[in-house]
């Protein structure tokens, strides 16, 4: 048995969840909300660390933002594919944890494998409420998906205020310390790697939290409208 979920975020690679939204999900936890992560691949394709090295610091940071439950689907990072296997694969783990909310990669970004995911996911959140696919569990659909942005700058559909988390949120993306800037690593250096990265993450932070009267938000575009019980529910 397993708890039912809140919000299920799913991610193309370990890390791709606590630089892209991990404020919005710490936030939503200290509310009382619960909160899963589903890793597709080990990111074994990654230039620094090996799969263990990021397990331990998925880990790590799971622990910091006190998520209810990790796992990894251990797809072939950089080939993984839209095959039936993979979406019967991410339709057990929306079955098992049953969310209302999911959260996918974003549908179009630098990284050939976000697009893929976000696809992936999306259309098993659609096919996992049909009761024709036996898994053993019972059919469950979420009712939305939201799209967090990632490399590449995305007009967001929607932002959430993570003003008073941001720091937080940092000490998740550090927590991944072969990929992202340690002055005591003798490993190649990549465009993540530097410590002006740092920089990057609390500019576009600043930038679309900027756009709601906010310190620090984080975007989302959507598959369908919002719906609002009313105009005041946007303010």
């Amino acid at each position: 048995m397993s708890e039912t979920l809140d919000i299920l975020a799913f991610s193309a690679h370990p890390d791709d969840i606590e630089l892209s939204c991990s404020g919005t999900l710490i936030k939503h936890i200290e509310q009382g909300y619960k909160v899963g992560i589903i890793d597709l691949t080990e990111g074994e394709l990654g230039t620094r660390g090996n799969k263990e090295i990021r397990r331990e610091e998925a880990d790590k940071a799971a622990k910091l933002m006190k998520i209810s439950a990790r796992e990894n689907l251990k797809m072939p990072d950089g080939f993984f594919d839209l095959s039936e296997a993979n979406k019967i694969s991410v339709i057990k783990m929306i079955r098992k944890y049953k969310p209302r909310i999911v959260l996918a990669n974003a549908i179009s970004d630098r990284h050939p494998d976000h697009g893929r995911a976000a696809q992936l996911v999306s259309e098993a959140c659609f096919l996992s409420g049909l009761i024709r696919i036996d898994t053993g569990q019972n059919p469950h659909r979420p009712e939305v998906v939201y799209h967090y942005i990632q490399d590449r700058f995305t007009k967001p559909d929607l932002i959430v205020d993570i003003t008073g988390f941001f720091d937080k949120k940092m000490e998740t993306v550090k927590a991944f310390r072969s990929q992202f800037y340690n002055p005591d690593s003798e490993e190649i250096l990549t465009p993540i790697s530097g410590p002006e990265f740092f920089s990057y993450l609390e500019g576009r932070a600043i930038e679309y939290g900027r756009l709601i009267g906010k310190l620090h938000g984080e975007g989302f575009t959507t598959e369908r409208p919002l719906g609002v019980s009313s105009l005041k529910a946007l303010i």
